[in-house]
């Protein structure tokens, strides 16, 4: 599948929208070729095809990575035993969940849990298969303490309560060309004078952490924040934030100072005994950092919580 007519390749990414959500909900399910086929209107050998040249990876590939990574972010942020963690993203073998999760990230789950830097236990040289490394203990705690006091002088934090917000969206895979991305929705919504409305805010909501996930596979949704009824159309398709609580950090920050403030965020969330909740992180712009005397962003990065 060399060259595909925009028009069909934009009918072919918003049904494997829906696949992705549908996998993201059903992790415990049957997440088989057939059954994911048929969420998307395609025969299963046709699907197969457009799956992986959408994603550059096979259906299977991509399944087993969502639930290893999954597994991976709930052994960080919970207690929840390994063997609970294997049947909530649809192992019913420990051992055969041991051994995709060891084959994946270069270490057994107990071993990832102890060894991994969101842990404050000792941490030597680590390097997984998916190519994310992890520092040394002392370098750690240094990273820890920098950006502790770097978060207390940078960031305004409050826990609220949010409300559902209904956006327009379009997916993005991997860190590079966001750009593209946004160009997309803004081109979109300009076309539907959607930006003059008083609540249309820009912003990206994440479904994978790039502390389990490489960077080239990071799967997120740039969107629009809009109370004007529309149709989906092509790429654009409708999402919802649910109501609920949420840590709040509010940033100025440049482009690259992203990473450090989610990570600084998370930190504060553990340091102040929150637990985030099973909803996706995501950021709100107030601004057009190019507007900006600094080209800074003021920006809201939303955490929720249980």
């Amino acid at each position: 599948m060399n060259t595909v007519n925009p028009e069909i390749e934009s009918d072919y990414k918003s049904r494997i929208n829906r696949v992705f959500q549908f996998i993201d909900e059903n992790l415990d399910s049957d997440l088989s070729l057939q059954q994911l086929s048929k969420i998307a209107f395609f025969s299963p050998f046709h699907f197969h095809r457009i799956f992986k040249y959408i994603t550059h990876e096979t259906v299977n590939e991509y399944v087993t990575r969502r639930r290893l990574e999954k597994a991976a972010i709930t052994l960080l942020h919970t207690h929840t035993p390994i063997k609970d963690i294997a049947l909530l993203v649809g192992f019913n073998d420990i051992t055969a969940f041991s051994r995709a999760f060891k084959k994946f990230y270069g270490v057994s789950p107990s071993l990832f849990k102890k060894e991994h830097p969101n842990t404050f236990s000792k941490i030597r040289q680590l390097q997984s298969k998916n190519g994310q490394v992890y520092p040394d203990y002392e370098k750690y705690i240094c990273t820890i303490t920098n950006l502790k006091k770097w978060i207390h002088m940078n960031a305004h934090i409050e826990v609220k309560e949010t409300p559902t917000l209904q956006l327009a969206g379009v997916t993005h895979i991997g860190i590079q060309g966001v750009e593209n991305a946004f160009g997309k929705l803004i081109q979109w919504a300009n076309s539907k004078s959607l930006l003059k409305a008083p609540e249309a805010k820009l912003g990206r909501v994440f479904y994978d952490s790039i502390k389990v996930t490489a960077p080239d596979k990071v799967r997120m949704s740039i969107f629009l924040i809009t109370n004007t009824p529309f149709e989906a159309e092509g790429e654009i398709h409708k999402l919802t934030i649910n109501q609920g609580r949420c840590i709040v950090g509010r940033f100025e920050i440049t482009p690259d100072e992203f990473e450090k403030s989610w990570t600084g965020l998370f930190i504060w969330m553990n340091e102040n005994g929150y637990k985030k909740s099973s909803e996706n992180p995501y950021e709100i712009y107030h601004n057009d950092y190019r507007e900006h005397p600094e080209n800074k962003f003021i920006v809201d990065l939303y955490i929720p919580v249980e």
